[in-house]
């Protein structure tokens, strides 16, 4: 006789799913070449480009921009879940990069991108399934010309603050509209 509980079948293991589908990204990469981070991204909040793949994945939404300033909703599920039955931290330490870089985003000219070089993340409450929407607020804190900083925060259906962060953010050359990639980059080596 197990001493672990089991499912209907028997088996221990009960599977559930979910499909994710995403646009293609080559549409975003080739409008942030022509427009400037903060265009962009309010594009993206009146659904007049995509949300970016990361985004289907995390079910999540970029829904406010201004210049040092974004707003993403994010929604939870059990998919994320780690093995003790809560969202993992690197789920949520994910948004609050996400939210990091796309507030340094706001504040470029047409054509650079933006790499995170480091971000840290205290974790103050327990994210559950069913814990969103949750909300994550990123705002650029130092500006800088090659390296920028900014904070972030998320907040459950509450309000109440369930992460903190902070990260630097590099800022890369502008992209080439013939290779799509940042001018002077080297696919071999990756940047």
């Amino acid at each position: 006789m197990s001493r672990f509980q089991k499912n209907e079948s028997g088996t221990g293991q009960s599977c559930q799913g979910r499909s994710v589908r995403w646009p293609n990204s080559g549409a975003l990469v080739r409008n942030v070449i022509q427009i400037s981070g903060i265009e962009f991204l309010q594009a993206i909040v009146n659904d007049e480009l995509p949300q970016p793949p990361i985004a289907y994945l995390l079910r999540s939404r970029i829904t406010g921009a201004a210049p040092g300033y974004v707003t993403f909703t994010w929604d939870p599920d059990e998919s994320m879940n780690n093995p003790v039955g809560t969202i993992h931290a690197g789920v949520v330490a994910t948004l609050l990069d996400a939210v990091l870089g796309c507030a340094v985003q706001s504040t470029l000219a047409a054509g650079y991108s933006y790499t995170s070089i480091d971000t840290h993340v205290q974790f103050l409450r327990t994210v559950y399934a069913g814990s969103g929407p949750l909300t994550a607020v990123g705002t650029v804190t130092r500006d800088g010309s090659r390296v920028a900083f900014a904070e972030g925060q998320v907040t459950d259906a509450q309000g109440a603050i369930v992460a903190t962060g902070y990260g630097s953010i590099l800022i890369n050359a502008p992209w080439s509209t013939e290779t799509l990639r940042p001018k002077g980059s080297d696919v071999r080596r990756g940047g």
